[in-house]
């Protein structure tokens, strides 16, 4: 195992070494159609390699600026989530009027989503991912990637309220039904156009009515008549004012 080790070890430095003897020969122009022929290859560690020394070698040429963004992009295909944001939020500090900083904009955020867990988990990522595209969108409002990001804003926060709702569940389980009644309040007031507002309002009633609270209860039931009447949790909460009636 040991002699396997080290001849892993001398193949790996002999490798590293052409690399570098390969790339002090080629032009700014052959080293990033390189990182670009690797890339497409996915062998983006090889690819990543490429693309810095596009940027050692050439700092200040315009292949550099593609490079510090392919490089990014690069980290993030190969799921190296920490230092692809790092490579985009420093091209946005260097070079803050640059075309492509709506794209590192965008990027920021689709790393945080792609990281965005079950509902059962904690949803920082979530919360994360819709700052930054909210960020790309007050900046740049018309950019190509602002619609996409408005769109996932959409589906992150009704992750959210999923999420809101299923804490809910949980109190409504414990019987804690002041504690259910406050996330269900959250959900209407934060994510009103979420697809989750039919269940909350029928939660919201069966915590009214547990705590006694029948005019809220009927509120409740009554909002979620007037627009969700089509729906299963309106059928259910019917069902039960009806029977609290009688």
């Amino acid at each position: 195992m040991k002699r396997l080790l080290s001849g892993l070890l001398v193949l790996l430095l002999a490798s590293c070494a052409d690399d570098a003897e390969k790339f002090d020969e080629m032009s700014v122009e052959q080293l990033y159609l390189l990182a670009v022929d690797r890339l497409e290859a996915k062998k983006y560690k090889e690819a990543g390699a490429a693309y810095a020394e596009v940027e050692r070698q050439h700092p200040y040429s315009d292949w550099s600026l593609n490079a510090q963004v392919m490089s990014g992009y690069t980290y993030y295909l190969a799921k190296k989530y920490e230092e692809a944001e790092e490579a985009f939020e420093m091209f946005i500090q260097l070079h803050p009027g640059h075309e492509y900083v709506p794209y590192a904009m965008y990027m920021l955020g689709l790393i945080s989503y792609e990281q965005i867990p079950i509902v059962e988990r904690d949803q920082t990522p979530a919360k994360e991912s819709a700052d930054a595209f909210q960020k790309l969108i007050n900046r740049f409002p018309n950019s190509k990637y602002a619609k996409d990001g408005r769109l996932k804003i959409d589906l992150i926060r009704d992750h959210l309220a999923a999420k809101e709702v299923e804490i809910a569940r949980f109190y409504q389980q414990k019987e804690a039904h002041l504690s259910a009644i406050n996330r269900l309040q959250m959900v209407i007031k934060e994510y009103e156009h979420s697809a989750h507002v039919p269940e909350t309002l029928y939660r919201l009633t069966l915590s009214y009515l547990a705590l006694g609270m029948y005019e809220e209860a009927k509120a409740s039931a009554a909002v979620l008549g007037h627009n969700y009447n089509d729906s299963d949790w309106y059928a259910q909460t019917y069902e039960i004012m009806q029977g609290i009636k009688k």
